[in-house]
């Protein structure tokens, strides 16, 4: 059973930056949906596991990705190979990538194909379990090639909080003037006393 794919979006970046993401093995193995974990034999191969579940079947596939074209910048696509639950699974997705004046232009097209047990026993489900996982993929692949937010959005909470922080100092300043005021008033009456001290007696 094949399912085939393709849609496209638009990200900010170069269509250079964009064509160094899609062949870092590093940067796209952990978007796959469902990852575990993944091992890189060199630039262009790497294994990735991840887990399956399509209904009741459960289980983890090992698929071993291939970057079969690499064309800077304009073209990336891999290949894939592996088993998952007595069976067998191929993976092709392809990126063309145009530029932009506002970045790239990134239209993916790709087929999934699954022979064997998980076939037969899964039968109408995997069309649409697969086409979610590849719109999740490129929800993914939409999210890491976008600028992150603007740095700036988020600064001014440091300098919110040291201005802050002067504000409280007054409100405690009358406090302290409390205290004084019984001190000048204790010591008013020894003033007075020895004012009449120096009065002549009558």
């Amino acid at each position: 059973m094949a399912v085939t794919f393709s849609g496209e979006f638009i990200s900010p970046r170069t269509p250079d930056e964009v064509y160094d993401f899609l062949c870092d093995a590093n940067q796209l193995g952990p978007l796959l949906p469902d990852f575990e974990s993944m091992s890189v034999e060199d630039a262009t191969h790497f294994t990735v596991k991840v887990r399956m579940a399509v209904g009741n079947i459960r289980g983890t596939a090992e698929i071993k990705m291939e970057l079969a074209e690499a064309v800077r910048p304009i073209r990336a696509q891999y290949q894939g190979r592996g088993n998952a639950v007595g069976s067998q699974i191929a993976i092709s997705t392809g990126f063309d990538l145009s530029p932009l004046a506002e970045g790239t232009r990134i239209a993916w097209q790709g087929e999934t194909s699954v022979l064997g047990k998980l076939a037969l026993l899964a039968g109408g489900m995997l069309e649409p379990v697969s086409r979610k996982n590849i719109q999740k993929l490129m929800d993914g692949l939409r999210s890491s090639l976008a600028y992150p937010p603007a740095q700036g959005v988020a600064q001014p909470a440091p300098s919110e909080a040291v201005q802050s922080a002067p504000a409280e100092q007054p409100v405690q300043a009358p406090q302290q003037e409390l205290p004084s005021e019984a001190e000048q008033g204790t010591s008013a009456a020894p003033a007075q006393s020895t004012a009449e001290e120096l009065l002549p007696p009558e």
